[in-house]
């Protein structure tokens, strides 16, 4: 049974790292002594070993120990071997195409839906739908694919922001990025808020957090799903 918390973000506004998170991640990864955390899309160049440290300072809190996928000779049986996996964010597009470069999507995928606990925030979230392709990030590096994990029956936008009334910028918002990747293609978006997260279990998806969902669909206006509802309709 799939086991799977899917979060907007590691960081809220003058808190810790995962900090409003650690209540949950502790039910979450309860039987887990040790987490498996892929740091692949490491945010603002630091090293994979940085970000490991940093990512295992803060499951400390909650008494878990944190191994980084790089520490192992082999990431393929690291990932099958693992009690509790952690993606964390960065940039999606350097994260899929390390998953890609190294043969671990398929086999991430097959682990997360065989019910190994697993965590992702940002761009570890955002490779829980069917493709990549409502990212925010900067396309900086190529990726072989944009299809993702699969592992939820559409795509997310984690950090999506509703338009800033008060602001002077005319450009493009959230949602009008999400109206022209629907212009393409028909896959429902999910844009969830800093402060919120899915809690996956089976086919059952949960929404987390003070704040509502917006979900997108082709050719329909979106509509907003508030917090505590089963999302397992949205296919």
């Amino acid at each position: 049974m799939k086991n799977i918390i899917i979060a907007s973000t590691s960081t809220l506004s003058s808190e810790g790292y995962l900090d409003y998170l650690l209540p949950a991640l502790q039910l979450h990864f309860q039987n887990c002594k040790t987490i498996l955390f892929i740091p692949f899309a490491r945010p603002g160049g630091i090293s994979h070993k940085e970000y490991t440290e940093l990512v295992g300072m803060a499951f400390a809190k909650i008494n878990k120990k944190v191994t980084g996928i790089d520490e192992f000779d082999d990431a393929t049986e690291a990932i099958k071997n693992a009690t509790g996996i952690f993606t964390g964010g960065g940039n999606t597009f350097v994260l899929v195409s390390q998953l890609y470069k190294y043969n671990l999507m398929d086999i991430l995928s097959q682990a997360i839906k065989k019910g190994t606990p697993y965590l992702g925030t940002s761009a570890g979230s955002n490779i829980c739908g069917l493709t990549m392709q409502t990212t925010n990030d900067m396309p900086i590096v190529y990726p072989s694919s944009f299809q993702t994990l699969g592992v939820v029956p559409f795509n997310l936008n984690p950090h999506y922001l509703d338009p800033d009334l008060s602001s002077k910028h005319m450009g493009e918002t959230r949602e009008t990025r999400i109206k022209e990747f629907h212009a393409y293609n028909s896959a429902p978006v999910l844009g969830l808020r800093e402060g919120s997260w899915l809690d996956v279990k089976g086919d059952k998806i949960i929404l987390k957090g003070d704040l509502t969902a917006r979900l997108f669909r082709q050719n329909q206006n979106p509509e907003e799903l508030e917090s505590g509802m089963d999302l397992s309709f949205i296919n």
